[in-house]
């Protein structure tokens, strides 16, 4: 899982860099209690074991135990060794609260169940607040930057013409777009393009979709999103690649992305994830024209 980081943007005054591949805490969060507690943890522990060393959360993820069960697994660790990120903006029932005060609240109570520093917070999916989010939530996360209280800040949203709004008017460093660059929907190309040449890093989620991960050749569809990844595995069986392994490897050509984050529930999961990242896509498939055609 070793692979060259991305520097941040000079915008930020530290060595902030973020590791190819991370840890997404949704999964971690839906884990039913209390029998979660125990295998998020073994999952967590699995990740660093293959090499992982960045972790997002979300206080919505899991209603707060996201957060928490990522504290517990990453305690025994060295902090020094990994980097964590958590979002501002929604509490744990998902409620909006993009006010100051709200944002400040949102990061301490955060920071209490991690029990841990948080190195990037991002305003969680502002789309309806962007007012808001602009003149009191983005305020609070610039002075906290600057106070260093935390290394990076950013947004993270499935809306990539939102992200890029916040991308041409503001100083963030950092985005999060969940679903809408990957083998299958390249549709925040813009978005990536013009963090590229702002210098902010982007963090891409979601690559590995229903659609991967569930491409029955034997049963009818008229799914398009089906359809096509059918289409797409054909091209990369020719080339010993499997459809998983493609998609996790087709984001960060993009040099805007400095991460992708994988979703795991099981240390069995992240494990075969971690394995498909270790193995080398040759770069003949990406130049295959039946690809091309199909990636538009």
């Amino acid at each position: 899982m070793t692979a060259p980081s991305h520097v941040l943007s000079p915008l930020t005054a530290t060595r902030f860099r973020l590791p190819r591949f991370g840890l997404g805490g949704s999964p971690i969060g839906e884990l039913p209690v209390p029998a979660g507690d125990a295998a998020a943890t073994v999952t967590i522990d699995a990740a660093y074991q293959a090499g992982i060393r960045y972790f997002d959360t979300a206080p919505r993820y899991g209603a707060g135990l996201s957060e928490k069960r990522f504290g517990t697994a990453l305690a025994r660790r060295p902090r020094e060794e990994f980097l964590l990120s958590t979002k501002v903006g929604r509490a744990v029932d998902g409620s909006p609260d993009f006010s100051a005060d709200g944002i400040r609240r949102s990061l301490a109570e955060s920071s209490e169940r991690l029990g841990l520093r948080v190195d990037l917070v991002m305003l969680h999916d502002p789309a309806e607040h962007w007012q808001q989010a602009i003149e009191e939530a983005f305020p609070v996360l610039d002075e906290l930057r600057a106070a260093r209280e935390v290394s990076a800040i950013g947004v993270a949203s499935g809306d990539w013409r939102l992200l890029d709004r916040f991308v041409r008017d503001t100083n963030l460093d950092a985005v999060l777009i969940a679903g809408q660059y990957s083998l299958l929907d390249r549709s925040a190309a813009p978005l990536l393009d013009r963090c590229q040449a702002g210098g902010v890093l982007a963090i891409a989620s979601g690559v590995l979709s229903r659609q991967v991960l569930q491409i029955n050749r034997a049963k009818q569809t008229t799914d398009p999103g089906i359809i096509l990844a059918r289409r797409i595995s054909a091209v990369c069986e020719r080339y010993g690649v499997s459809l998983p392994q493609a998609a996790l490897a087709f984001p960060g050509r993009h040099s805007a992305i400095a991460s992708v984050l994988i979703g795991a529930a099981s240390q069995a999961e992240i494990r075969a994830d971690a394995a498909l990242v270790r193995q080398p896509v040759p770069a003949e498939l990406w130049r295959d024209p039946e690809l091309s055609r199909l990636l538009g």
